[in-house]
């Protein structure tokens, strides 16, 4: 465990260096560190050259020592390409299992909605179990384990909607678009000179990175008024005119984690209601379906999102243990 000054700094540091080279993504770079502390799964959404690779690709090579593997997702990819299969060993007449991409701490699932819904459910075990079951036997994957997926958006051809269950298992949906006029140029200056994130150099070690996950699940206090403050976002989101289906209670469990995750990161040992309010948007709105009348008239679910939680009424205090 460590103190929440030297949390920040350790932070600070981790998104300094992944925005050195992610310009002008301030706020996603933020989130997705937020998602990997809190132990969640993120979906990086966005028109294609936008950076979302990128960011993912950046935070990989920012920790020492851990393992980060990448699927290209397909349409012909199967299901055991992501999971691992057993192999049938001539030498030795038996079956061997041999790992999949999965077995890793950082895995970057890219572009996810290419592939089928066949292949996409291969990871819906080990987004939230940390394991893969295969002939019967369940395997466990390394810890931590982080999924940083990127999609574009279902508009765009050759792409597969991503169904509920899997939307579900993504703390936070994370959407990138073009950067200013002057981050672009600092992109472009980048391509001209031909850098990629694999040349930044790392910040934290694996260890590093482990204790500030435990720190965040350990010494950040979520008060019983903020939990009230969090169920009271989460159900007010099943009972809105414009929605099918709401935030279920892994919803309210990844919006309460993730603003411990984002209390920590402003150096703060407990929640605040302001916490809850910043990562509210990413956390749910991929969460909601959305009725017919409501799709027709193309309502957005981040700002059905942003209305009930500044219609809820926010708590007093709280903050000690």
């Amino acid at each position: 465990m460590q103190d929440m000054g030297s949390f920040q700094r350790q932070f600070g540091e981790l998104a300094a260096n992944v925005e050195s080279f992610v310009r002008g993504g301030t706020r996603a770079v933020r989130l997705t560190i937020v998602c990997l502390l809190a132990e969640g799964h993120v979906l990086l959404e966005g028109v294609p050259g936008v950076a979302k690779t990128s960011l993912a690709k950046a935070i990989a090579r920012s920790v020492a020592g851990a393992r980060v593997t990448r699927v290209q997702f397909t349409p012909d990819l199967l299901p055991s390409d992501v999971t691992g299969a057993e192999v049938y060993d001539q030498r030795t007449g038996r079956f061997e299992f041999r790992e999949g991409p999965v077995f890793a701490n950082i895995v970057l699932g890219d572009e996810i909605n290419r592939a089928s819904p066949k292949t996409q459910s291969a990871l819906l075990e080990v987004m939230a179990e940390r394991q893969v079951t295969v002939a019967g036997e369940p395997r466990e994957v390394p810890w931590p384990f982080l999924t940083i997926a990127t999609q574009n958006p279902v508009e765009h051809q050759g792409t597969y909607q991503l169904p509920e269950a899997q939307l579900d298992r993504f703390m936070m949906r994370v959407r990138m678009g073009y950067p200013d006029p002057r981050s672009e140029r600092e992109v472009v200056t980048n391509g001209v000179h031909r850098r990629v994130p694999e040349e930044l150099a790392p910040v934290l070690q694996l260890s590093d990175l482990m204790g500030m996950i435990k720190t965040v699940g350990l010494e950040v206090h979520v008060s019983p008024e903020l939990v009230d403050y969090v169920t009271t976002i989460t159900e007010a989101t099943r009972g809105h005119k414009d929605v099918v289906l709401g935030a279920s209670p892994r919803g309210g469990i990844a919006l309460a984690t993730a603003a411990q995750a984002y209390a920590a990161a402003e150096g703060r040992s407990y929640v605040l209601p302001e916490d809850v309010r910043e990562v509210a948007v990413p956390v749910l709105a991929h969460r909601l379906m959305l009725t017919p009348e409501a799709r027709v008239a193309r309502r957005d679910p981040e700002e059905i999102v942003s209305a009930i939680v500044a219609g809820a009424p926010m708590p007093s205090g709280g903050r000690g243990r």
